[in-house]
């Protein structure tokens, strides 16, 4: 199965193999990354350089995220349990009680929740209009999970 980030948008006969990771990174970290500023700035009174900050990105980008013009590709936020994480998140950062890895690994913890809530399944759809987002369990097996190499017996090439 191949997946391609938007095929309309590639040279004529390019073929690029995309991972839901990579149409993650493209979507719903930004969406994460603008949930987090809006609630730092609109419930913490937080100035949009002090969000950027804790983000550990600019403030060029926190006011993009606040005014829907970055991240707002995949709108996750009605998602109780992502609003929950997020709030989380950004009640730990406004606190001061948090490290680095805490930060990213929110993120990452955030953007499962999405994969396997299949939130994000009508991207990878656009990105590959062949693939079957009923069928396709990227998103909630894991290479490195048992289920995963019983589910999908891997071949090696010969």
């Amino acid at each position: 199965m191949l997946i391609y980030l938007f095929p309309e948008t590639l040279p004529k006969g390019v073929k690029t193999l995309k991972l839901p990771c990579e149409v993650a990174v493209k979507s719903v970290v930004p969406a994460i990354r603008a949930l987090l500023a809006r609630e730092l700035t609109e419930n913490y009174g937080m100035k949009q350089g002090d969000a950027a900050d804790l983000l550990g990105i600019t403030q060029t980008a926190v006011s993009k995220y606040i005014h829907h013009v970055r991240g707002s590709v995949l709108s996750i936020g009605g998602e109780k349990e992502v609003k929950t994480l997020i709030m989380k998140t950004a009640a730990s950062l406004a606190d001061g009680n948090f490290e680095r890895p805490f930060l990213a690994l929110q993120i990452c913890t955030t953007c499962s929740i999405v994969r396997k809530k299949r939130l994000m399944c009508k991207l990878c759809k656009r990105a590959d209009p062949a693939l079957d987002i009923e069928q396709c369990k990227l998103c909630f097996l894991s290479a490195c999970d048992h289920r995963f190499r019983q589910q999908v017996p891997l071949k090696e090439k010969r």
